[in-house]
């Protein structure tokens, strides 16, 4: 599933095409996803200029001069820079078009993903109102963790992956940063000290900036809006590592389901 680093790299790679450029045309074929797609809404903005684009999570934000169009990349989803003439494939279910002869193509093998259009004001749509801090804002920090922590018994792992205590921390991600934090996924959140969880926001900041100049990470679906790969799977220290030695102390990597996700982390290393 891409999480926040596939999302900004894909929010980066579209930038150059979607930038101040026109709409001019919209073609949905297939609007069953995983709510239906607003065809009628979408053609409505026909002939409006894109004045922004952000990302808020795991969320695409392209500003018109009335509305805003949000993308969401669900399990499975990637988009596409290309030229108006490509053809498209089977689960090519959405084309924006642009006045400069270029579009973006939304890909959805699963269908999980969405696109929506939303009124002002935007951050109090019911998908954006009550998010956590972006992880790589000033805003996030241990102290942050700490406060929120304090007194819960969930596993400090899904306590991360919660986004109303910070945003697109993925399980990959969620993974690798305490891995570099030296903390086991599985002790409860309220049982990590301050100064743990001030290693734990900065680890949380270095990997998804690490990842995001790499492009993100492609294990199965995602793939950067220009079609390559994200680089960042040959730089994974534990997710997907079962068995394989630690990084470092060579002890086997372990995993075990964690609120029915599978985490990885090494027994030495961590605690």
């Amino acid at each position: 599933m891409p999480e926040l680093p596939e999302v900004e790299t894909t929010r980066r790679g579209i930038e150059p095409a979607v930038s101040n450029a026109v709409l001019t045309d919209v073609q949905v074929r297939n609007p069953n996803m995983r709510w239906r797609t607003p065809t009628r809404a979408l053609k409505k903005l026909i002939g409006q200029r894109i004045v922004s684009l952000q990302r808020r999570a795991k969320y695409l934000l392209l500003g018109t001069e009335s509305d805003t169009i949000l993308l969401h990349l669900g399990m499975s989803g990637s988009l596409h820079v290309l030229p108006t003439q490509c053809p498209p494939g089977k689960h090519d279910h959405l084309d924006l078009e642009f006045d400069h002869k270029t579009l973006v193509r939304f890909n959805d093998p699963r269908r999980f993903g969405c696109c929506l259009v939303l009124k002002e004001p935007v951050q109090q749509h019911k998908l954006l109102a009550g998010l956590g801090p972006e992880p790589l804002s000033d805003e996030f920090d241990g102290g942050h963790l700490k406060m929120l922590a304090k007194g819960r018994r969930v596993a400090v792992k899904n306590f991360i992956m919660d986004g109303r205590v910070v945003v697109g921390v993925g399980n990959i991600y969620a993974s690798e940063a305490l891995y570099r934090a030296g903390i086991r996924p599985g002790i409860a959140a309220g049982g990590v000290s301050a100064v743990r969880y001030s290693g734990l926001a900065t680890a949380i900041k270095d990997v998804l900036a690490d990842a995001i100049r790499a492009g993100g990470t492609t294990l199965n679906d995602f793939s950067q809006a220009d079609g390559k790969p994200g680089y960042f799977r040959h730089e994974l220290q534990v997710y997907g590592r079962e068995g394989q030695p630690c990084l470092s102390c060579s002890e086997p990597i372990r995993s075990r389901f964690i609120g029915q996700r599978n985490s990885y982390y090494c027994s030495i290393c961590q605690r």
